[in-house]
């Protein structure tokens, strides 16, 4: 949800079919589904989501950590083994493209076959689809509640053009989300009687789990009422995101990541203890801490510039990590300069200078070449900063792309003209 500010840098997605699991153990209501792996279980899995069914109906997803599979067809409702085996072909064989995929889309190797559902007509016209999330609201410091009788529909889209169908309801530290908050909610939503009470405790559920998961996002889009006389609250879609500092605590979330989705470049740096975070710039950032991670891309940003990547090598950075966070930036071939910005606390300057020396003059280049191409800017600041000063001085005919700065605003500087 757009205007919560920006959550953690380290966050964990799952995919759907994961996400329904987590609500069905919450006591959520799910509809029941399988997972398939090709085309040739696609009949099989049609036929065990309709069993019982008078008028079979499934429904074929893309799993895949990227919104928009709707609009690029990698969601089907199909009514017969032939049709699902006809969506599975299509999905297994072709890339989902989105707004939210790169450009080349992303390959499909798991669909999920669940039952269909039909969802009641809503007096007035429309279908009984509702919007239900939990995330953090930053300017509040509190966990936030979000709900919409939008449901089924881009959510961003609707707080933009008509913000007042959104409902945002902080949540209390301590007590919770309690239940007649929620039901006050579900009547806001226009819910009444049992469909009021069944979501209310959706709500509750909801709120619980991500507390008790370290969620960043908890994300039911849409919550539906089936048709017919006894129709029920049942989550049909659902989105999870979770803080990867908390994972140590829960080891049947961290068995439910997947690498292949996520970047290549941030699986690596994970390996060698490094925070890394892809961006779209081309100046590549090397530092050491959070905060000034931070500081430095902003003054890039200041001086004209735009950071290629967040990269906090750490306070106690060897010369192997070194290495590896120079070739993790340029690995991104959008880079076209480096800074590097120390400072040199428990760290000393002579060290890291030497290390950056040593990962520089034996970085191996895509095309076999050895040694730094692009510019190098490095900035250098605390314990033992004039030795490690006089390294680098001393290394500039064997590192010629490389400069000194004299403080981070002289370093953005320099880079910022460097790559331009």
């Amino acid at each position: 949800m757009p205007g919560f500010g920006a959550l953690s840098w380290a966050l964990m997605k799952i995919y759907e079919y994961q996400a329904r699991e987590l609500l069905r153990t919450a006591g959520i209501p799910v509809p029941s589904g399988q997972v398939i792996t090709s085309i040739e279980e696609a009949t099989q899995a049609f036929k065990s989501a309709t069993e019982g069914m008078s008028s079979p109906m499934a429904v074929i997803k893309a799993q895949v950590h990227a919104g928009g599979r709707g609009k690029a067809g990698f969601v089907k409702l199909v009514r017969t083994a032939a049709e699902a085996e006809a969506a599975a072909r299509f999905m297994f064989t072709n890339r989902m493209v989105s707004p939210q995929t790169p450009p080349e889309g992303l390959e499909v190797t798991k669909l999920l076959v669940a039952a269909g559902v039909d969802i009641a007509d809503r007096a007035g016209g429309g279908k009984e689809e509702f919007y239900l999330a939990v995330t953090t609201d930053r300017q509040t410091r509190r966990n936030v509640l979000i709900a919409s009788r939008e449901g089924g529909v881009e959510i961003e889209q609707v707080a933009h053009d008509r913000p007042e169908a959104i409902i945002k309801h902080p949540i209390d530290p301590v007590l919770g989300l309690r239940p007649f908050e929620a039901r006050t909610i579900a009547a806001k939503l226009g819910l009444t009687g049992r469909h009021l009470n069944q979501a209310a405790d959706v709500m509750v559920k909801l709120a619980g789990l991500y507390v008790s998961k370290d969620c960043t996002l908890a994300e039911i889009n849409p919550l539906i009422i089936t048709e017919g006389k006894d129709g029920q609250v049942v989550a049909i879609d659902a989105k999870f995101s979770f803080d990867e500092n908390g994972l140590f605590r829960h080891r049947d979330l961290m068995g439910m990541s997947d690498s292949k989705e996520e970047n290549p470049a941030e699986v690596r740096a994970q390996k060698f203890g490094l925070s890394y975070i892809a961006l779209d710039g081309n100046i590549g950032c090397l530092v050491n801490g959070a905060g000034l991670a931070m500081a430095t891309m902003d003054i890039i940003k200041l001086h004209g510039g735009e950071p290629a990547n967040f990269l906090d090598v750490g306070g106690g950075a060897t010369e192997e990590a070194v290495t590896e966070a120079f070739g993790i930036i340029l690995s991104d071939a959008q880079v076209k300069g480096v800074l590097v910005n120390i400072f040199g606390g428990i760290m000393r300057c002579d060290v890291i200078a030497q290390g950056i020396v040593n990962a520089a003059t034996k970085f191996r280049n895509a095309d076999g070449t050895v040694g730094f191409k692009v510019p190098l800017v490095v900035r250098l600041e605390g314990t033992n900063v004039e030795a490690g000063r006089k390294i680098l001085e001393g290394a500039r005919g064997t590192i010629p792309t490389m400069q000194a700065a004299t403080d981070l605003t002289d370093a953005a500087r320099k880079v910022c003209v460097a790559v331009n």
